[in-house]
């Protein structure tokens, strides 16, 4: 069955849903489930993070995101959709970014704005502890004590959500939900039937795309299924079958996904390497 709503893990559908001036109401809606009663967002604006590092292709799906809340305060998001290899890494990595960015010229006393660091990951990450929905992450010694409150680290590790329709409770429960079945609706659920959803839902209905937008969304899920198939499959077989043969079947499995959701053979072949023939084939 062709989907009806795109797959906002995608950089393209990502971005349309909280990274375009049309939709900060959601960012905003998104970003207060998850910020402090004193950082609660009255207004922002975004930051061309494209800019600030020379991995431009990395930089599509980051949002540096300058705001103010309903008290005057204000502060930074940096909002990513992460990527699987070393996402610790790339989190403290790009963090630095807007670290940098509020330096000043001549006579600066080093005074920084709060900076919070979201990352949504469509991955399960193994930390040998019990595994944790929701990470949040900031500065503390060797008592637990909070030595510097100005960072913050909040992991969203959403195959650990898995909530039902009817178990749903929170507005956070519901962009959940929302988030991590939106590719696999056919119509707007009852309990997520209200404005802000309405919305989300309108910008994600596939129809509504123009022909390049659809292109570049088709080229957006290749990418996607490529690395998050390839990866899956490969750790899951890699044990038995070694990890040559485990991308290799993944790859096989990206290209029949990719067949389903009625994409082009030339793009399919082009993003998996496979032929037309094994192509045909699968």
């Amino acid at each position: 069955m062709v989907a009806k709503y795109f797959n906002p893990y995608t950089d393209f559908g990502f971005k349309k849903l909280f990274g375009e001036e049309g939709s900060k109401d959601l960012l905003i809606d998104f970003l207060n489930q998850l910020l402090p009663i004193h950082h609660q967002i009255q207004q922002l604006t975004f930051k061309n993070s494209e800019n600030l590092s020379d991995t431009i292709s990395e930089r599509k799906a980051i949002f540096d995101i300058y705001c103010e809340s309903k008290t005057g305060d204000k502060f930074i998001v940096e909002m990513q959709k992460a990527k699987i290899k070393h996402f610790k890494d790339r989190a403290l990595f790009y963090s630095t970014f807007p670290i940098r960015e509020q330096s000043e010229k001549g006579d600066w006393n080093f005074y920084l704005l709060p900076i919070y660091f979201i990352a949504i990951l469509d991955f399960e990450y193994d930390e040998h502890t019990t595994p944790k929905f929701r990470r949040d992450v900031c500065l503390k010694d060797q008592d637990g004590d909070i030595f510097f409150d100005k960072l913050n680290f909040k992991f969203l590790q959403m195959p650990l959500f898995n909530k039902q329709e009817n178990e749903l409770v929170t507005h956070f429960d519901k962009w959940l939900y929302f988030l991590k079945n939106l590719e696999s609706f056919n119509h707007i659920p009852t309990i997520l039937n209200e404005p802000i959803f309405q919305k989300g839902f309108e910008i994600a209905e596939i129809s509504h795309l123009d022909l390049e937008q659809y292109e570049q969304y088709k080229k957006s899920l290749v990418q996607y299924l490529e690395v998050k198939n390839v990866f899956d499959t490969a750790f899951e077989e890699g044990e038995k079958i070694g990890i040559e043969k485990g991308i290799e079947k993944g790859i096989e499995k990206v290209a029949k996904a990719l067949k389903e959701q009625n994409v082009a053979i030339e793009i399919i072949a082009e993003s998996t390497g496979l032929s037309y023939e094994v192509i045909s084939r699968i």
